[in-house]
């Protein structure tokens, strides 16, 4: 197979609008003269912007990269439309295959997290009959900025990790699942709704093809191990691919006050009331959360804002920070940024 065109000659405008908004590595589609052309956001050599680069075919099955090796994955085409949002889980009573490694050291203006994805607490048994993966050590070496700044625009979440645990583990909370396969209708399955199984363990986490454990919601033995209490502001949990930090549930009443008292700090997302259209590549059924796309933004129906953070006062910056809490309800781990993310964190991966 041939490299696209426009790798080395002026991108067509629809390749170039179709990554709009996005980051290195997310999924995109444009509509060409004979088709839809669904592709991955790159800069390649020629282009100052991000380009939707046709992803590669197989028969029917799509060709891209993790860890820098091609994959080939058929999509699933799943019809499930309504869910209950029950998760099934495994429990978590594997020990991890090696011991955890991270560090973490600031030169400059980065913050460098060196990994190898190993969590020191227990797992879920991989393979298992909804994940057909094992997992791998991995060698993670993220820098993100020591000092972030709010960027003055929301950058949504790609196909990627949000951030990374202290312990190593990343935090990566959407699935790669689309009501019929199909990625251009813009019908993504939540992964906690239950509706597609996704081999899970009682942490929320499963195993990427390449061998990478990963958080899809509230990580429960990490938590556990950093000893959260709803009496206490929360534990730092890790950081985000912008740089700012992440807690988990409880912050304080008042975030510029910590005299004020804990209380939960609580998403601002609702699900949309109604149906969902119907016909052709959309699923119908009423919203019930078991497409992302069930749930919209309500300014101030909860505490934190639509990236599920908040400026606040925390323990470990007293003088006040943007910061990110993983929440009880959707979307549990964020699905934007604040500032500006690292491209570190951006590679596209493969479900």
């Amino acid at each position: 197979m041939g490299i696209p065109f426009f790798t080395y000659a002026k991108a067509p405008q629809v390749a170039i609008g179709a990554c709009e908004s996005k980051v290195s590595g997310d999924s995109c589609s444009f509509s060409s003269p004979r088709n839809t052309v669904e592709g991955i956001c790159r800069q390649p050599p020629a282009q100052k912007q991000l380009v939707c680069v046709p992803a590669r075919k197989a028969g029917n099955q799509l060709l891209s990269r993790a860890n820098g090796q091609e994959q080939i994955r058929a999509p699933r085409k799943h019809t499930i439309v309504q869910s209950d949002g029950q998760v099934e889980t495994t429990i978590a009573n594997v020990e991890p295959i090696t011991d955890s490694k991270i560090s973490t050291r600031i030169e400059g203006d980065e913050r460098i997290l060196i990994a190898n994805g190993i969590s020191e607490h227990f797992t879920g048994q991989f393979p298992n009959s909804g994940n057909p993966n094992e997992i791998k050590e991995q060698s993670y070496t993220f820098k993100i900025p020591a000092n972030p700044k709010i960027s003055g625009k929301i950058t949504p979440l790609g196909l990627h990790d949000f951030g990374l645990g202290l312990n190593g583990v990343p935090f990566d909370p959407i699935a790669a699942e689309w009501y019929l396969g199909d990625r251009s209708s813009g019908w993504q399955y939540e992964a906690m709704s239950g509706a597609v199984e996704l081999g899970l363990d009682e942490n929320h986490a499963h195993v990427q093809p390449s061998g990478a454990y990963h958080y899809h919601a509230l990580p429960t033995l990490l938590v556990s191990d950093l000893h959260l209490s709803s009496e206490e502001y929360s534990p730092l949990i890790g950081w985000s691919a912008d740089g700012f930090p992440i807690y988990a549930l409880y912050g304080y009443k008042n975030p510029e006050d910590k005299q004020s008292g804990i209380v939960e700090q609580t998403s601002s997302y609702q699900l949309k009331s109604g149906h969902r259209p119907d016909g052709g590549s959309n699923p119908g059924g009423h919203y019930d959360g078991t497409f992302v796309a069930d749930y919209e933004y309500v300014k101030g129906a909860g505490s934190l804002d639509e990236c599920n953070g908040q400026v606040t006062t925390t323990p470990e910056f007293p003088n006040g920070i943007y910061a990110y809490f993983l929440t009880e309800a959707f979307p549990v781990i964020p699905r934007c940024y604040k500032g500006t993310p690292s491209t570190d964190f951006t590679q596209q991966r493969v479900r």
